[in-house]
């Protein structure tokens, strides 16, 4: 069964001088303020679409990576997943870098890293941002 989840932007004024809150309509879980100033040089207590598709990319990063370590016969213990999404003003979105320290036991750093490789590539998140470079930097603590 599909799941469709929905959020919303309403947006007052031009582009520089504008401001406006970005609102999870199916969780209801929260309503973040948005200004270009916080997308262009990152204005505090503002979010932009960039954090705010690091946190998609760091959540089903984790899902995925949970997942596929458990089917392994390794399930972990904690995983934390950073993802670091970089926007340019003239280039646009030019990348994503997740950064993830697990506790797993009883893999070897090797099978560690192939599955978290093999993740990045399949992770549904990473598979929507095919567009531009996804890096990975994963280490087991």
């Amino acid at each position: 069964m599909a799941v469709t989840s929905e959020a919303t932007t309403l947006w007052n004024g031009d582009l520089t001088s504008g401001s406006g809150h970005t609102r999870l309509d199916s969780s209801a879980a929260a309503e973040f303020p948005v200004t270009w100033a916080a997308r262009a040089s990152g204005e505090p207590a503002h979010t932009n679409p960039e954090e705010l598709l690091g946190a998609a990319h760091s959540a089903c990063f984790s899902m995925a990576l949970a997942s596929a370590l458990a089917g392994f016969g390794t399930p972990p213990q904690s995983l934390q997943v950073t993802a670091a999404v970089t926007f340019d003003p003239g280039a646009g979105i030019t990348g994503s870098h997740l950064l993830v320290s697990a506790k797993v036991a009883g893999i070897s750093e090797r099978d560690f890293a192939r599955i978290a490789a093999e993740t990045k590539e399949s992770c549904p998140v990473s598979r929507a941002l095919a567009g531009i470079p996804i890096t990975l930097e994963a280490n087991l603590a």
